[in-house]
């Protein structure tokens, strides 16, 4: 790594978005908690501004631009949840900003981010296809950030465990969606150093688990982009990767995997149980719960990361409908 992320920066970050995104709720979950035999805790990072956690760290990097910086503006890659915090955090900064996207993000979050004012461009059907037009607009000026492997980003995520920290200093274990790597390097750096023995449980999609493939390689590698419920957790973490991968090794003391069955209950069981609308890849920890994933929980936390999922999905989900990720999912790494 070039740059070592350290709990200050996440403590700076924090009085930096103060007033900027919304400290959200953390409420116990009884029929979790029933399940587990302790308490389970819901991090709701779904009722965020934007309704997702990728706020904080749009937030933080945006109002980090230098002068120049925010004249040229900025560009971004996204599967749907970075691209529309970007959006709101350089509308609200009043900088320029181009988001760059693959056809295989679902339309209800290339909407989202259009509704904040951002030019939205779509490119090929990878992270990748798009990334090269991002590449494009840098080298004609424009700043570049990133959805997870920049030191603003990962500093800025890291201010949702600082909340938790304060809204439950005796957490024990917290299950955190795992993608390209941003939200579990700040949360899991914060969490590791206020008390290294809390656990960090990173909790991804079978299809295409893009961090935990590298993890197991031990380097970056190439994963393809499958089609998912948790379509916010798709693509790769990039294999000129700086700071994640690293911090993901460090920071995180398991990874576990869920199926689309699994992830399809969770979903239903927050809307049921829980009274929320959570998008897949917010469902994971969730998911890994209910499935009995999870190992001697303590006090846990599970972090509902978002709430973006298109409703007449959703509908499907609750209704109990097997939903064919293979035919209508279009899945695409944002966390």
């Amino acid at each position: 790594m070039t740059t070592k992320i350290t709990l200050q920066d996440s403590i700076r970050a924090r009085a930096r978005i103060a007033g900027r995104i919304r400290e959200t709720p953390l409420v116990e979950s009884p029929s979790l908690s029933s399940l587990s035999g302790r308490q389970v805790l819901l991090k709701l990072e779904s009722r965020q501004i934007t309704g997702s956690f990728k706020l904080r760290g749009a937030t933080n990097a945006v109002l980090s631009l230098t002068d120049t910086q925010r004249a040229a503006g900025v560009v971004g890659v996204s599967t749907g949840n970075h691209g529309r915090g970007l959006a709101y955090a350089a509308a609200e900064a009043e900088v320029r900003c181009i988001i760059c996207m693959s056809e295989l993000v679902p339309q209800n979050k290339v909407d989202g981010i259009r509704s904040h004012g951002a030019e939205v461009r779509i490119l090929g059907r990878s992270q990748d296809d798009a990334q090269q037009e991002v590449d494009r607009l840098v080298r004609d000026g424009m700043t570049m950030l990133p959805p997870f492997d920049h030191p603003d980003i990962i500093a800025g995520q890291g201010t949702v465990a600082l909340e938790m920290l304060d809204q439950a200093p005796d957490l024990e274990t917290v299950l955190v969606p795992l993608s390209g790597g941003g939200l579990i390097s700040g949360v899991g750096m914060v969490l590791k150093a206020a008390n290294p023995d809390i656990r960090v449980i990173g909790v991804s999609m079978e299809r295409g688990a893009a961090m935990y493939e590298c993890l197991q390689a031990g380097r970056p590698v190439q994963v393809a982009e499958l089609p998912t419920l948790a379509d916010s957790l798709g693509g790769g973490i990039g294999l000129d990767n700086a700071y994640t991968f690293e911090m993901t090794k460090a920071f995180v003391d398991e990874v576990v995997l869920v199926s689309e069955a699994e992830i399809a209950a969770a979903i239903r069981h927050a809307y049921f149980e829980e009274r929320e609308v959570i998008e897949g890849s917010g469902s994971v920890g969730i998911a890994a719960l209910l499935a009995g994933k999870i190992g001697n929980p303590g006090r846990c936390v599970s972090l509902v990361s978002g709430q973006n999922i298109a409703m007449d999905l959703h509908k499907r989900i609750i209704d109990g409908e097997d939903v064919d990720v293979e035919a209508d999912i279009k899945g695409g790494a944002d966390a």
